[in-house]
């Protein structure tokens, strides 16, 4: 299993990024994918999910700012990042949870300066 996240990048508050997680290894279209994150000194926290039918939750936080979204013919999942804010700043990691077992990308860097 391979998860590769990329997209993150410095961007101003109000700003806008998207992430992308390449998914590998696995037969991706039967899977839930999410995204983590972790603040410097916080505990990684979950962000946003999908389910293999395209059932999208969130946390309260990021809700109606981030949208989550996949496609499995290129076996991708994509986090759509708005209105960004400082407090948004994190390392973003895709996962795959399967079977008791977190499979974790490298993770990428979301910082947002005010």
């Amino acid at each position: 299993v391979q998860l590769q996240a990329s997209g993150g990048g410095l961007v101003q508050a109000g700003g806008s990024l998207r992430l992308s997680c390449a998914a590998s290894g696995f037969i991706f279209k039967f899977n839930a994918m999410n995204w983590y994150r972790q603040a410097p000194g916080k505990q990684r926290e979950l962000v946003a999910s999908i389910s293999s039918g395209g059932m999208t939750t969130f946390t309260d936080s990021v809700k109606d700012r981030f949208t989550i979204s996949r496609d499995n013919a290129k076996r991708v999942v994509y986090l759509q990042m708005s209105s960004l804010k400082p407090e948004d700043t994190a390392v973003y990691y895709c996962n795959r949870h399967y079977s008791d077992y977190d499979y974790w990308g490298q993770g990428t860097q979301v910082t947002v300066s005010s």
